[in-house]
């Protein structure tokens, strides 16, 4: 199994807090043992200079036609992805880089398509907390993410999943929802195909400065509603493509 991996960022308004991250990508890959790495940033029509930073940073720059949310950021980066693997990952590296090698591992060990990332598999590697209230809405989140789609998972929304890139394709390809629901469809579309994903604890510590207001949180919980209508319409099977 070659080891080739694309890292996709989407990015909004990064220009502040790129550098420090783009730094720390590549000393990670100019230690590690990956054949091929590309890092790919994928802008979501910045108004800063977010664009000029990466490509000053000697990464190849994606960009949006507009603002179209990280949805759409990640599924641009996906499906341009060079690398077998693609993992992508926040701006903010609120999960070190580093941390894609228990990803790996974990799909070497048991053969999937899927790793997620999980801040709730073992909360003693998550460093920094997010405030109180996020916190309890995201576990009334996932509740409802297990009762809706019926997905196992104990968190779907961190931000650091990586994909064997040919799955990744099927999936993406097949991903309606554009903002931050997508991260429960692109899982759900992954069961429906039959790729098979793992949940794998890994540390995190929360950056100030989301982009994640409250409000486009309680947007999520319709997503759900609407995975499991284009679930139960067809939309994302295989005979689609026919």
């Amino acid at each position: 199994m070659k080891r080739s991996l694309s890292i996709i960022i989407p990015a909004y308004n990064e220009a502040k807090r790129l550098p420090a991250s783009l730094v720390k990508v590549r000393e990670y890959l100019s230690a590690s043992p990956w054949e091929f790495a590309e890092v790919v940033v994928v802008d979501d029509g910045s108004t800063d200079d977010t664009v000029q930073v990466a490509r000053d940073a000697g990464v190849r720059v994606l960009q949006n036609p507009g603002n179209r949310g990280k949805g759409y950021s990640v599924k641009h980066g996906m499906l341009e992805a060079k690398g077998e693997w693609a993992l992508f990952t926040d701006a903010d590296l609120s999960s070190p880089i580093g941390e894609v090698e228990k990803l790996w591992s974990a799909l070497v060990r048991e053969p999937a398509q899927v790793a997620v990332g999980s801040r709730a598999v073992d909360r003693s590697l998550v460093g920094v907390h997010q405030p109180w209230l996020r916190e309890a809405v995201g576990r009334v989140f996932n509740a409802a993410m297990r009762l809706v789609t019926g997905l196992p998972f104990k968190d779907t929304q961190c931000g650091f999943k990586l994909f064997q890139t040919s799955a990744g394709r099927e999936v993406f390809s097949r991903q309606q929802l554009d903002g931050f629901g997508f991260d429960v469809e692109v899982l759900f579309i992954a069961k429906q195909l039959g790729f098979r994903s793992l949940e794998v604890p890994v540390r995190w510590d929360n950056v100030e400065g989301s982009k994640v207001s409250l409000l486009l949180g309680f947007a999520a919980f319709l997503d759900l509603l609407k995975v499991r209508r284009n679930g139960l319409q067809g939309k994302y099977d295989r005979s689609r493509d026919r």
